[in-house]
């Protein structure tokens, strides 16, 4: 039995036994660690995608139809921002993530991720602006993922910056398989740049012919979900599989992850697709789910109100409704439990007050708090 095969099968155990009625009270979901308070902060927001803490405590939210607005801690919801791109607001597609510089306190620079339309139909870009209390100012494309494809599927995205300051930006092979594989496009890859849009030279694919150089790993699916392990600085995410097969990677530099040459989820026609360990030469999962969560967003928990989570993934579930926790050891992962929502959950992020905040994806979606069910403290 392969070292996968027996985290799936453990994971589909601990969920017998962990998997919790969707509330045990108003308000309240039932954990590992006791019951947790869920805090409705604010409303109304069409299809929120991503978020991001501003240092004052506010907080940008992206809705995908293309508006970026700024959230209070009070729940009161600006306008939208001027300045935003145009986006591909089709199926999958719109605006989609956000991130703020690592300078931010200095430079106001804000990143957003997006479908962007083109006469060849559609591809994730990054855009960045400096933002005022109404709008982006001085916005600039940094990245356009190519080439542009129709369709309305898999344009991931996540933007997540490394301690050395570089920028990951998650791709997905909108839904066209094989370019997962080739290095000439984007599709179905990693790929980090420098926070103007620049080339790192120690990109693993730097002068390689045939090969674009922004790529950092290749071989996924749909990556809506990445983040920086504290401490070592890892780049972890978790993306769609097709049937079934949603994986949790530690990404490595010059990665393949094996899309769509292997999975452990089947195609959506019936069809099988190789395991993989029947390919030793491509990267398995550190863990997968057999039966999909479909993952959207993770942040790994570093607070004080949930002293049992630190160090833990927290993952959030669009199918499942669910906020996964998992626990990371080493380059290996496990589940622990999942925290029943009975909304499908986009993003989730850990607040500077140590509470755990999530988007609701819905028409009327909601920005969600969540501290243990007795904790008063004030945010702050």
């Amino acid at each position: 039995m392969t070292r996968t095969f027996r985290f799936a099968a453990a994971a589909a155990a601990v969920a017998a036994l962990v998997n919790l009625p969707a509330c045990a009270a108003p308000g309240t979901v039932d954990s590992l660690s006791g019951p947790i308070r869920v805090e409705t902060v604010a409303r109304g927001l069409e299809n929120p995608w991503g978020m991001a803490f501003l240092p004052d405590g506010r907080m940008l939210v992206t809705e995908r139809p293309g508006r970026l607005r700024v959230v209070t801690a009070d729940g009161a919801v600006s306008e939208p921002l001027a300045g935003v791109p145009e986006v591909f607001a089709r199926s999958q597609g719109g605006l989609l993530d956000v991130a703020l510089h690592p300078d931010f306190a200095s430079n106001r620079m804000v990143y957003v991720s997006y479908a962007e339309p083109g006469p060849d139909g559609a591809s994730t870009a990054v855009a960045r602006g400096r933002l005022t209390e109404t709008a982006l100012e001085g916005v600039e494309v940094i990245f356009r993922m190519e080439p542009k494809v129709e369709g309305g599927n898999h344009f991931g995205s996540r933007l997540v910056f490394a301690p050395d300051g570089n920028l990951f930006v998650t791709l997905g092979e909108r839904a066209k398989f094989d370019p997962a594989q080739d290095l000439s496009n984007h599709m179905g890859t990693i790929v980090r740049i420098t926070p103007d849009g620049a080339v790192p030279p120690d990109n693993p694919f730097v002068g390689q012919d045939g090969a674009l150089p922004e790529i950092w790993s290749y071989g996924h699916r749909n990556i809506q979900a990445a983040a920086i392990e504290p401490g070592t600085g890892a780049l972890w995410e978790v993306e769609h599989g097709p049937r079934g097969g949603d994986e949790l990677n530690r990404v490595v530099r010059g990665g393949n992850y094996g899309w769509p040459l292997v999975s452990w989820g089947n195609h959506y026609t019936g069809g099988a697709i190789d395991d993989p360990p029947t390919r030793p030469d491509l990267l398995s999962p550190a863990f997968y789910w057999e039966s999909a969560i479909a993952p959207s967003g993770m942040t790994f928990y570093t607070g004080d109100r949930f002293p049992d989570w630190r160090g833990n993934v927290l993952v959030g579930g669009l199918r499942g409704q669910t906020i996964v926790r998992v626990a990371i050891e080493g380059e290996d992962a496990r589940e622990v439990e999942r925290l029943a929502m009975g909304v499908r959950i986009r993003d989730v992020v850990e607040g500077p007050d140590g509470a755990v905040y999530a988007l609701s994806d819905e028409d009327n979606g909601a920005v969600l708090r969540l501290v243990p069910d007795g904790d008063e403290r004030a945010q702050r």
